[in-house]
């Protein structure tokens, strides 16, 4: 660890022996005058005036360093060698630039560059990690710390930090109602939840809920209170509950801004509504249904921000990002993702579209609903209200003259029929089915009543995935493999030296995942191309076996040799890993 205190006492000594004597001529610095007529005879004195500032800047340092070291202690989510060095060496240079450039005033602006360019480089990234009321240097922060020393002094604070219409206003979130067409924002629809007496409870839900990283909200009425569950990366974590009227009321003020009737409690309903947030805008998807205790609300946090931009960024493997590349590029076949619900589908496919050139071809979408928007793409959005299937969607889209098209997902027969001939007609098609594996979504398909030879001739590739947690960097442990599991596996034993895992036993909760030991998602991938050998199977006679042994022959990697390799890297626990893929 680095303090400055004993370079203090060493710069003092220094400074005393140059002042007390004068053969030193050679090493002195502008800091020091010649003074022939001075008392004690000729030589180089200290100049007091220029060396006070110098003193000022170096108590600020020494004071700076010791805060930097156990700030970065108590947030870790900062590395304290790092800053700790930069801060200290930075003092330093500065302080030798001031004894040893011939220019005092041009010494004295480096120092202060020195000092000032890390100091507030390192507010500006912990301002980035912390809470709003934990911001240093901000006006709020520098009108508390005026406060505090006027009322140190006896003296009236003069600083108004309007406590109180902060305090009303509540976490820095502002929503947006939309609506009954969901696509227009309806500003008195918030001055109407403005009014009811559980809007901060319900701003103080949804602020809580982003900061938590969750995707979901879950409200549950039980007989006496209102359960609340986040799903944070893909699990379940409880959180404060609501007293039932509290949660009633919450409930009401959210689909006054869905545009929701909140008179009906039994009825299945479902809208949406937006918030803004100092740095990014959301979406939530809202859906109510009855139950016996009461109503039930489920949100979905749609966050545009932290959308994905590319394949890479989906824990792809490089030779798989460049095969799906090619295939999503192709002028004209089906592509395919398929996995359970809540497995990634949407976010490849957006990824995949993102991999194509926008404003060279037609590119349109269909979705239920509209999750993320994109750039120069036509977006449609299903409404079956009004009679707006898939099915109905994608005939009117195949009179637009498109070259890709996306569908959200093929339910029906009509809609992977409809799908299967656009791909014959010389459109990309990309779409998402439910199914196990690659392989079991040729049959899901075969299911829905679609020809085999229309599959065989129209699909390309069948993308299954799940996600799995990421272990979080600043807690997972490493710990030896058994054996027998790496030969079971069919790992080398001598090639694998540890995994990793969340503490078993944590000794407190770390701040970075909040005790859970995961951090974040990644997909695993397999991918089936649909070969000339596979299409003949399709056509013939189609045989789940047969069509596993040619794609295994293809160099087909399955889903759990693909999550496997994450567990190597390190990147997630093989409890992870056994708990998404059987």
């Amino acid at each position: 660890m680095i303090r400055p205190f004993p370079v203090l006492a060493t710069f003092l000594i220094a400074t005393l022996g140059v002042v007390a004597g004068a053969d030193a001529a050679d090493v002195l610095t502008p800091l020091f005058a010649q003074s022939p007529g001075a008392p004690h005879g000729t030589g180089f004195y200290l100049n007091l005036y220029k060396f006070a500032p110098v003193i000022v800047v170096y108590l600020l340092w020494t004071w700076t360093t010791d805060w930097v070291e156990h700030d970065t202690k108590n947030l870790d989510n900062l590395k304290f060698g790092t800053w700790n060095s930069v801060i200290f060496f930075s003092g330093v240079l500065g302080l030798a630039m001031v004894f040893a450039i011939p220019i005092y005033p041009v010494g004295m602006t480096l120092l202060l560059l020195a000092y000032f360019i890390p100091i507030l480089t390192y507010v500006f990234v912990r301002n980035q990690t912390v809470a709003d009321d934990q911001k240093v240097l901000t006006p709020y922060h520098l009108g508390e710390v005026a406060n505090d020393l006027l009322a140190s002094m006896g003296m009236r604070p003069w600083f108004n930090r309007e406590v109180t219409s902060m305090d009303r206003a509540g976490p820095p979130i502002t929503f947006v109602g939309k609506s009954a067409g969901m696509t227009k924002e309806d500003p008195s629809r918030v001055r109407q939840a403005e009014e009811s007496r559980s809007f901060m409870a319900a701003k103080e839900l949804v602020y809580d809920a982003v900061l938590r990283r969750a995707t979901d909200i879950h409200l549950e009425p039980t007989a006496d209170q209102l359960s609340v569950r986040y799903r944070i990366d893909g699990i379940l974590h409880a959180a404060e509950p609501f007293d039932r009227p509290t949660g009633d009321a919450v409930i009401n003020l959210l689909k006054v801004l869905c545009a929701m009737d909140i008179s009906e409690k039994r009825k299945p309903q479902d809208g949406s509504f937006g918030a803004k947030l100092p740095n990014r805008d959301l979406d939530f998807r809202v859906a109510t249904s009855g139950s016996k205790a009461g109503e039930k609300l489920v949100m979905r946090i749609l966050d545009n921000s932290s959308a994905v931009t590319k394949l890479e960024d989906l824990g792809m493997r490089s030779k798989l990002v460049e095969q799906t590349r090619s295939l999503v590029t192709q002028p004209h076949g089906m592509f395919l993702c398929c996995g359970p619900t809540g497995s990634g589908k949407s976010t490849t496919l957006y990824a995949a579209l993102r991999e194509i050139d926008r404003y060279q071809k037609n590119i349109i979408t269909v979705e239920d609903p509209i999750e993320y928007q994109l750039d120069n793409v036509t977006q449609m959005e299903v409404n079956t209200k009004a009679g707006q299937t898939f099915a109905t969607s994608l005939r009117s889209i195949l009179r637009q003259d498109p070259d890709v098209i996306m569908i959200g997902e093929i339910r029906d027969q009509e809609t992977a029929t409809i799908a299967c001939q656009a791909a014959n007609t010389g459109h990309m098609v990309f779409s998402t089915v439910h199914s196990n594996d690659a392989v079991t979504a040729l049959f899901r398909l075969l299911d829905l009543g679609v020809e085999p030879f229309m599959i065989a001739s129209a699909l390309s590739a069948v993308l299954g995935q799940r996600l799995v947690r990421l272990l979080c960097e600043a807690c997972k442990e490493p710990y030896k493999p058994k054996p027998e599991f790496l030969k079971k596996a069919n790992l080398p034993a001598d090639k694998v030296d540890v995994f990793y895992r969340r503490p078993e036993n944590p000794e407190q909760v770390c701040p970075e995942c909040g005790g859970t030991g995961y951090f974040g998602r990644a997909g695993i991938f397999e991918l089936l191309v649909i070969t000339e050998p596979i299409r003949d199977l399709l056509r013939e006679n189609p045989s789940l076996a047969k069509i596993k042994a040619e794609a295994r022959k293809g160099g087909m990697i399955y889903l759990q040799e693909d999550g496997l390799r994450q567990v190597i890297q390190g990147r997630t626990s093989i409890e992870e890993l056994l708990r998404v893929v059987k």
